[in-house]
């Protein structure tokens, strides 16, 4: 595409690239996740923990985006192998989802986790994040259950984004305090609890529960609103991450690009003031074309961009959007996907999970699925929160 993109030919595009992924996965219309990394321009295979690892946040965007595109099909198929998922764990019978899946059709009972043969040490291997249910991806499969609720009028949608809030209220709510932590981390069965609670999952809860028309469900969205106001330093007119181990919030000396931009999205009619967070996220984040994911500025981070890109059609700011829709059209590899970061590599200062004893989440320069789907979102004009346009 030569010249200046048009939001709808990029949005085309987009959607083309993930129907062709669904097909190229699951052809015969089975239930399936979709991997969430391509090779990067220098590599052959992916590295072999991501190699054929679905990660359920990717692939519930993924289902969202289809139903945006209209490929009611393809996005049904992601939904039932969630609601496959939910009911058929191999070790847990509390209708959790895991972080991820094993990409392709789904068949088997249990579902499979991804992992890897590892030659070396002549063992199979998994990835104990993976293994383990971080909330926010349990809260956006359910925002992604209920967004194919309202495309099929299909209760059992609707029955599992249900199982998984009440999961979310059974494990991770906070003791004489409003909100949710973390989740779980580590592997079967003796999984640990994450204590600290995150901004950006609270906000997730939010919308969950805001669409879910139970008693419970609107409690739950309450004491995730209550924490999420919690959150908003009023000086600063930045969103905290969230709290640390201990359950105290922490401060604005380090914040993060998604956290400054979801509460614009997720929430119905928010606060005036929180409009500010978006002055926050250009004053601390912006990079040439767009924004990096923190604030020491290494790179310019696809999916957060594109996350802006769509902050800024639903607060009527279509040239700022339109900028960044230039940029995300500019990272689009030859599989029609867009890359994870515009740089070899992205730092998050951030860590996997509580093992790490260093910052080790990076974001490396491959095609990636919740890459491309938020690129889509944005170019769509459509919120996975709500399931509506913003233009």
């Amino acid at each position: 595409m030569s010249g200046p993109v048009r939001a709808d030919d990029l949005g085309r595009e987009l959607c083309r690239a993930l129907s062709g992924a669904v097909e190229r996965t699951a052809p015969d219309g089975d239930p399936a996740f979709l991997a969430s990394y391509e090779p990067g321009p220098d590599e052959k295979e992916v590295p072999l923990p991501l190699r054929g690892t679905a990660f359920s946040y990717d692939n519930a965007l993924a289902a969202t985006v289809l139903l945006a595109c209209g490929d009611l099909r393809r996005a049904r198929q992601i939904g039932e192998a969630f609601l496959i998922a939910i009911e058929s764990d191999r070790s847990f019978e509390d209708g959790r989802v895991r972080n991820a899946y094993r990409s392709g059709p789904v068949r088997e009972r249990p579902v499979l986790l991804p992992g890897w043969w590892d030659a070396a040490n002549k063992r199979w291997s998994e990835d104990r994040y993976q293994d383990g249910t971080a909330t926010g991806n349990v809260a956006w499969v359910g925002l992604a259950l209920l967004n194919l609720r309202d495309a099929t009028q299909d209760s059992r949608f609707e029955k599992g984004a249900s199982r998984l809030a009440a999961w979310i209220r059974a494990r991770t709510s906070r003791h004489n305090a409003p909100g949710f932590t973390g989740g779980l981390d580590g592997y079967d069965p003796g999984q640990a609890s994450l204590t600290w609670a995150s901004t950006e999952h609270n906000l997730d809860i939010v919308a969950l529960g805001t669409r879910l028309s139970k008693p419970d469900d609107r409690a739950m969205a309450a004491s995730a609103r209550t924490f999420l106001d919690a959150a908003f330093d009023g000086q600063a007119g930045c969103f905290r991450m969230g709290t640390d181990t201990k359950g105290h919030m922490r401060g604005v000396e380090a914040v993060a690009l998604d956290t400054q931009l979801w509460p614009l999205l997720g929430v119905a009619d928010p606060p005036a003031a929180w409009r500010r967070a978006l002055a926050c996220a250009t004053a601390r984040l912006s990079v040439p074309g767009g924004f990096d994911f923190n604030d020491d500025r290494d790179g310019l981070w696809v999916e957060g961009t594109a996350q802006a890109a769509l902050t800024y059609h639903s607060v009527q700011d279509e040239a700022a959007a339109g900028v960044l829709l230039q940029t995300l059209a500019g990272q689009r590899a030859p599989s029609g996907w867009v890359y994870a970061s515009r740089e070899a590599r992205l730092t998050t200062g951030l860590r996997i999970g509580p093992a790490s004893t260093e910052d080790d989440f990076f974001y490396f320069r491959r095609p990636h699925l919740g890459a491309t789907a938020w690129a889509a979102l944005a170019a769509l004009g459509y919120n996975p929160f709500t399931g509506r346009r913003v233009r």
